[in-house]
């Protein structure tokens, strides 16, 4: 009895984790259709990096990556997902790209550093800290891609997400604060 018991939950807890994957992935999609184009960046912003910080926290570093891996592949093959409905090996090409790769390195980094964590403006700096990986990956892309000099590349791609991203950060960590101990029960 007890062994079918166990049974159940292993298989419940696998379909829970496909579940979060799935979702966090149609949630960072999402995310990327609510944008707002820079006049001054080919990057524009959007509310990708809100989901990629909460889904790298609420799944862990393993499934986090997951995630953005999945969200990566699917935009690749050609599912209209990536920011402004684009997609295709074309776009991994594009302004873009660098911080799509960003979602990743974040993710791993944040599921680690949050096995450590344990006060709220902890769990705030470790998503701000994945945040900053986002945006660095991303503009060290963008000075490669346009051949512009590392100040500008600062300038196109981290100076005008930092209030936002900060925000998100925030709000990502006080969302995680109320779920996390759920998130352990079921993750």
């Amino acid at each position: 009895m007890e062994i079918a018991l166990n049974k159940e939950i292993n298989y419940s807890k696998t379909a829970a984790r496909i579940l979060g994957i799935s979702v966090f992935v149609i949630l960072t999609a999402l995310g990327g259709f609510v944008r707002i184009p820079l006049p001054f960046s080919p990057v524009p912003l959007t509310l990708q990096t809100f989901f990629v910080l909460l889904g790298a926290a609420a799944l862990g570093k393993n499934r986090g990556a997951i995630v953005q891996s999945a969200y990566i592949f699917l935009g690749a093959v050609g599912l209209p997902i990536f920011s402004g409905a684009g997609s295709g090996l074309l776009y991994l090409a594009g302004p873009t790209a660098g911080y799509l790769l960003g979602f990743i390195v974040a993710s791993l980094f944040i599921g680690k550093a949050l096995e450590r964590v344990v006060s709220k403006f902890s769990v705030f700096l470790v998503f701000l800290a994945g945040d900053l990986l986002i945006l660095g990956v991303g503009s060290f892309w963008l000075k490669a891609l346009l051949r512009v000099s590392f100040n500008q590349a600062l300038t196109m791609g981290v100076i005008p997400f930092i209030f936002p991203d900060i925000l998100k950060a925030a709000i990502a960590a006080g969302v995680y604060q109320k779920i996390k101990t759920r998130c352990k029960e079921v993750f």
